[in-house]
């Protein structure tokens, strides 16, 4: 029963802890969940502005001094207007969850937000995105994938 139990909580922690995706798993997943070509934006956009906001993985957290808001996740998703982390002054929580929901390696809330944020501003919303994808050529971040 101890076994069972240790086994459980094993599993458990993994399930919480997050994932670090490798780029064409990521591309290929990004593509199932309908990210590519949404509002326009092509696979390779959303592929570096992921890669510019959290190098594919879930886990990251930054935290903003000037706001005291902090950005969750694959998409760094912030929590003074996306997602509710009961600590940020107030927040708007306009994707209506909570931001550990972002930091999962299950990534369906986190997409279905950054859908959310590109259907009301744009992809601009990012400053990764404009600061690092705008205007470039993107190819190499879905380069051999098969998307």
């Amino acid at each position: 029963m101890k076994a069972l139990l240790i086994l459980g909580l094993l599993l458990l922690s993994v399930a919480v802890q997050g994932k670090k995706f490798e780029r064409c798993e990521l591309a290929r997943t990004l593509k199932k969940f309908g990210l590519a070509g949404y509002k326009g934006i092509s696979l390779a956009n959303w592929m570096c502005l992921t890669y510019g906001e959290s190098r594919y993985n879930t886990q990251v957290t930054n935290y903003n001094p000037r706001s005291k808001s902090t950005d969750y996740g694959l998409f760094q998703i912030n929590s003074k207007w996306w997602c509710n982390d009961g600590k940020t002054p107030k927040a708007v929580n306009g994707c209506g969850i909570s931001c550990s929901a972002l930091l999962k390696d299950d990534i369906t809330q986190a997409v279905a937000c950054a859908k959310k944020i590109v259907s009301q501003q744009g992809i601009t919303a990012w400053v990764a995105w404009k600061n690092n994808c705008k205007n470039r050529d993107l190819t190499n971040y879905v380069k051999g994938c098969g998307v």
